[in-house]
């Protein structure tokens, strides 16, 4: 981890820190009032069902989307007030696990992985980018996939290509959204290890976007729900298993 990424992560307790946050579509208010932050070095679970919010959230985040209200401080940094160039930088920072894994269909697994590391580490040596393409790989438990493309793949490997892509160029936030969608238990399970694996090894700070509570339970050391648009209970995972709201205990009985 560079010295720049390092001084960040002593200055700033709130890796992100989220104020009032707002946004429609037309006329349909999706976010109201959401506030939340996630603490340096955490899994933070965005639990809710779908429609509430959970992705248009995290898009915000990385102004994918850009908000109608309310701040948004990244790394210590308002991201609405950024020009391109400095988004861009701080994007770099970001790793963003789209739901659909979003790899790109006509290159091999290896060329998906030199993609990002060509564009965002331009000092790397061919030697290096090698390197990290197979320490990466062997993370997520698919050095023997280099050279196969995403179509040779399944779902759950798929999610792994994409985790390893998104690790490769050591992001300091990572962003995920819906990671364990569309696979089955036994994968699923594997998913939500890895992202507890990629916290410890990268220490990274993590938004995990999920209405699988199961996921939620193997990955969060803290949970926000959100429903209708607005933050609806906050706090650690025993103390949502404990409670006894019963919109709650819908997810969690």
């Amino acid at each position: 981890m560079n010295t720049i990424q390092t001084d960040i992560e002593v200055t700033v307790k709130h890796v992100i820190e989220i104020n009032n946050l707002k946004k429609s579509f037309g006329t349909q208010l999706v976010l109201k009032d959401v506030s939340l932050k996630l603490l340096n070095g955490e899994n933070l679970v965005v639990l809710g069902k779908s429609g509430t919010g959970k992705s248009v959230l995290i898009k915000c985040i990385v102004r994918l989307l850009n908000p109608d209200g309310g701040t948004i401080q990244v790394l210590g940094e308002n991201i609405s007030t950024l020009n391109s160039d400095r988004l861009g930088e701080l994007r770099q920072k970001i790793g963003f696990l789209f739901q659909s894994g979003a790899l790109y269909d006509s290159m091999t697994v290896k060329e998906n992985l030199e993609f990002p590391l060509r564009r965002i580490r331009k000092n790397l040596t061919e030697k290096e980018i090698s390197e990290k393409i197979i320490d990466v790989l062997e993370n997520v438990g698919l050095a023997d996939a280099l050279n196969k493309m995403p179509s040779q793949l399944s779902g759950g490997m798929r999610k792994r290509i994409s985790l390893a892509r998104t690790i490769v160029v050591d992001p300091m936030i990572m962003l995920y959204d819906e990671p364990t969608t569309g696979l089955d238990p036994v994968t699923s399970d594997e998913i939500s290890g890895l992202i507890n694996d990629v916290q410890k090894r990268y220490k990274t700070s993590s938004i995990i976007i999920t209405h699988d509570i199961e996921c939620a339970r193997n990955t969060a050391n803290r949970i926000v729900m959100l429903k209708d648009g607005e933050v609806y209970q906050v706090g650690s995972l025993e103390e949502f298993e404990k409670s006894s709201d019963p919109i709650i205990q819908s997810f969690f009985k």
